[in-house]
């Protein structure tokens, strides 16, 4: 009964422990494509909530059905029907707008008039 415990205990600390850990800096897109519509997670540099408006307003756009950039891990995750549009032209919009993707470096002359806030370190 004694060791059931410890080994319950252990495996709670474990997962807290996993849930609680900020994601890499794995540069991987991933994919997942249900019932059409595909779903795809990659890194955008940024820093801050403006960025975030910014980022996510360059994918208002015909085919995107949903996009969310998270401030704290980089991630962009976006929603999309690839009959539409493709991966590779969704990173292109965020990069034409100033923001570096996995793919795209962000163009020079929108990313030097971003507020100051907004002026991450290139990679």
């Amino acid at each position: 009964m004694k060791i059931n415990k410890l080994i319950a205990a252990a495996f709670i600390v474990m997962i807290i422990s996993a849930c609680g850990e900020k994601s890499s800096d794995s540069s991987e897109t991933k994919t997942e494509i249900v019932n059409g519509l595909s779903t795809s997670t990659f890194k955008v540099w940024g820093n801050c909530e403006m960025c975030k408006e910014t980022i996510e307003g360059s994918l208002k756009v015909d085919g995107i059905s949903k996009a969310d950039w998270n401030t704290e891990t980089d991630l962009m995750t976006v929603s999309y029907d690839a009959s539409k549009i493709s991966l590779d032209q969704i990173q292109k919009n965020i990069a034409s707008v100033g923001y570096d993707t996995e793919k795209y470096q962000g163009d020079d002359k929108a990313y030097s008039e971003l507020p100051g806030c907004c002026q991450y370190e290139r990679k």
